[in-house]
């Protein structure tokens, strides 16, 4: 990808430029880290039973830990540690909430936890690509990150997709006692996932995903646990609509805004009691129970788009 500054008529080259240390990009990582990854900053350089995090953080979103892990070397294998650091999480959870607890001054309860949702980013220069290979399975809860820099003063994270995602990690992995322990108890969802018996919900869905990447191409689709979110931003950073499946509906919860901060003329939008108080920020929400109503839903969501995503 070929990068350039525009001067009057002219192109010059943008330069890409070496990141010289590994804690350099660490630091700078951290102390953007809810700009970069959407992500709460707990603590750095967090050691525990001979294994040290880089970076542990909090997905307030999903209320799952992240472990984030910076590489210079390129011969480790990512599936071998990523693995190590979950069994870590979910061996000592106490001693993670603990410290929580400890570098926010708020109360995280375990039970609050959504640990199943818990994984590990790796960010480096570049990946092999036996790395980029490693990653190619459908429940695997490791990313990969590459970050380059460039002469201009300029950054870019770029996450690293798998190419192909119909293996499951446990059907190869079945003499691995660690990835058959914590598989037992993180999952990655699908979409498939949310749709089970759900035919009439399922349309509704594809339908909305399709008029909303044609206002917006470069959505992002996430799913959780509890829900599929469509994002601006990778990793489900700036989400723009939260999408609850029902049985034979949709229910939209969209964040920062009450009903009255948008123009809502046959008031359908009502105010997700509590919001505030659970998630640090007002949710609306509208069900969908037919095309029409997504043609309604979508001037809400440009609404939304224009006003609080700037």
């Amino acid at each position: 990808m070929a990068l350039f500054t525009i001067t009057g008529q002219s192109l010059k080259p943008i330069n890409e430029k070496k990141i010289e240390l590994e804690r350099h990009l660490q630091t700078l990582t951290e102390n953007n880290l809810n700009q970069v990854f959407g992500l709460q900053f707990i603590c750095t350089e967090f050691e525990r039973n001979n294994l040290r995090i880089d970076t542990l953080a909090f997905d307030t979103e999903a209320n799952a830990f992240v472990i984030i892990e910076y590489k210079r070397d390129r011969s480790f294998s990512v599936v071998d540690q990523g693995y190590a650091y979950l069994a870590l999480l979910l061996n000592n959870k106490a001693e993670f909430i603990l410290e929580y607890n400890e570098r926010t001054g708020k109360t995280l309860h375990r039970e609050s936890v959504d640990w199943s949702q818990s994984r590990v980013l790796f960010v480096a220069h570049s990946f092999t690509i036996h790395q980029q290979q490693a990653i190619n399975f459908k429940d695997l809860p490791i990313e990969l990150w590459e970050v380059q820099q460039y002469d201009n003063g300029t950054i870019l994270y770029s996450q690293l997709k798998a190419q192909d995602t119909s293996e499951s990690i446990k059907t190869i992995s079945k003499k691995n006692n660690t990835i058959q322990k914590v598989s037992s108890e993180v999952r990655v969802y699908n979409i498939a996932d949310h749709f089970m018996g759900k035919d009439q919900a399922y349309e509704l869905f594809e339908n909305l995903r399709d008029k909303l990447l044609g206002i917006e191409p470069n959505i992002q689709t996430n799913p959780r646990q509890n829900y599929i979110g469509f994002s601006l931003r990778e990793n489900g950073f700036d989400t723009l609509v939260y999408v609850l499946i029902k049985t034979n509906k949709l229910r939209l919860v969209m964040p920062r805004f009450r009903p009255e901060d948008i123009a809502d003329p046959l008031g359908k939008v009502t105010y997700k009691k509590n919001s505030v108080e659970s998630k640090n920020t007002p949710e609306s929400e509208l069900d969908i129970e037919s095309g029409e109503d997504i043609d309604y839903a979508l001037t809400i969501l440009r609404q939304s788009r224009q006003k609080f995503f700037k």
